[in-house]
This record gives C-alpha cells, sequence and structure tokens, in this order.
C-alpha cells in the first residue's frame, strides 16, 4: 500500500506569491502530502520561518525571491522546480488588493497593479504549461477574487486585473484541459483572516470592530489551502474551472 504522504516524494509544487497567509498555508498543505514545495515571493528572507516550519515538520521545501512581473525570474523560478522533480502543481497566488478613487488612481497604480495581478499570472500558467505539457499531466491553479466577478467603488485598478487573470485561466482551461492540464480559477469571494484584513476592519470600526469577529465570519488561510488541495485531487472526468469559496456567514 502506497503511503499518502510519499505519494508526491517526486514531484514538486510551485507557489508563486507565497505570502505569510494563504501561500504559506498551501506552501504547507502540499508539502505535508509529500511535494517538494518550491516557494517564491518579492522579498525571499521572509520566507526564512516558512521553510523552517515545512522542514521541522519533515516536508521539503525550497525559497527564493521572486519578482513574478519579472519574465526571466519566473522562467528561472519554475525550471528549477522542474529540474528538481516533476512540476506537478503551479499556483499563482500573488495578491495586489489596492483600492483608491477613480480620479486619484494613477496610471503607475493602475499599471503595477495589472502587472502583479495578470502579467504575472499570464507568465506563471505559461512556464507551467510548457513544463506540463510535454507529459499531459498537471494542475495550474489561480487564486482570483470577488472583484474578478464584478468591479466595485475604488477598485478600478484591482478588479480589472482580477477580470483579466480570469480571462487568462479561463483561456488557458479551454487550450490546456484536452491536453490533460487541469486549469482552475478559486474565486475567494471573502475576507481572509490575516492581519491587513484585520487592520482594516480596526480602521474602520475600531477595536470593538476586532472584537466583534464571530466564528466563520472570515476564511481560515488553511481553507484555502484545502480547497486547492481538493481541487488537484479531482478526476480528469470531473474537473472544476471554477469554484466560489466564502463563509458561511457572508452575503452574496
Amino acid at each position: 500500500m502506497v503511503d499518502d504522504r510519499t505519494a508526491g516524494r517526486h514531484k514538486t509544487a510551485a507557489i508563486i506569491g507565497a505570502g505569510d497567509f494563504i501561500g504559506a498555508a498551501i506552501a504547507r498543505r502540499f508539502a505535508a502530502e509529500g511535494y517538494t514545495v518550491f516557494i517564491g515571493r518579492r522579498h525571499g528572507e521572509k520566507l526564512e520561518p516558512l521553510r523552517r516550519e515545512i522542514e521541522a515538520a519533515g516536508g521539503r521545501v525550497v525559497a527564493s525571491s521572486l519578482d513574478a512581473r519579472d519574465e526571466a525570474q519566473v522562467v528561472a523560478f519554475v525550471e528549477a522546480a522542474e529540474a528538481h522533480a516533476p512540476l506537478e502543481v503551479c499556483v499563482f497566488n500573488v495578491g495586489a488588493n489596492v483600492a483608491f478613487p477613480l480620479v486619484e488612481t494613477t496610471s503607475r497604480v493602475f499599471r503595477k497593479v495589472w502587472e502583479m495581478a495578470c502579467f504575472a499570472g499570464f507568465l506563471a500558467g505559461r512556464e507551467a504549461a510548457r513544463h506540463m505539457l510535454p507529459r499531459g499531466h498537471g494542475s495550474i491553479f489561480f487564486t482570483g477574487a470577488t472583484a474578478g466577478l464584478r468591479g466595485g467603488i475604488g477598485y478600478a485598478a484591482f478588479a480589472s486585473a482580477k477580470f483579466g487573470l480570469r480571462a487568462v485561466a479561463q483561456s488557458a482551461a479551454r487550450e490546456l484541459g484536452p491536453r490533460g492540464i487541469h486549469v482552475a480559477h478559486l474565486v475567494i469571494d471573502a475576507g481572509v483572516d490575516t492581519s491587513w484584513v484585520r487592520e482594516r476592519l480596526r480602521e474602520r470600526g475600531g477595536d470593538e470592530a476586532i472584537d466583534a469577529i464571530q466564528p466563520g465570519q472570515l476564511m481560515r488561510p488553511q481553507a484555502v489551502a484545502d480547497a486547492y488541495w481538493a481541487l488537484h485531487q479531482q478526476p480528469v472526468d470531473a474537473w472544476t474551472f471554477e469554484q466560489e469559496i466564502r463563509p458561511f456567514r457572508e452575503s452574496w
């Protein structure tokens, strides 16, 4: 009988945008399943605590600095993962959530957000596909948001970038699915329980707003990671392209 933990021993998972919350949870999840996880974020030194945590738990991890907007860096990052062992999973998880009134949104902000949330996703998906297609197998996942389905006040830059990422994912899914590559777009329709979200709540309602948070109101990063693992486990005759996840308390 095959040990579930060792099933991924000769496979890698690349996490582009391995931040402190969702990205870190995804890395932990796949490492726990035996995958060697390649994790990258712009300030690579911030990955050191996660690297130590995964290794202390018996996992295998390679951490590096990565500007996902830089084509050469993305190419090298994905190639390094593939050189270690066959690249089985690539998760694009770069955020770029900003909010500005339309007339205060500079061209620099708009362009930077598009580069981070859309262009970088294209680079990640393209490079992962290049390695997976010869084997006819693999998963490419993109982290989306409510803004990718509908624009909102103050989110012209972020929503347009996330709309674009969704289009990249959908086009890739139509092209790569028949060739054995599972492409999925995960829409997170919720506030995720991160320090950034809690700080925004505090700004709006003070400490009382934090104290008033109810169980199940914010989404746990681990729940996102579990959703990605479930997508990766789907049989080829029942693939999901787009999945929306939200806490049971979230109104929609």
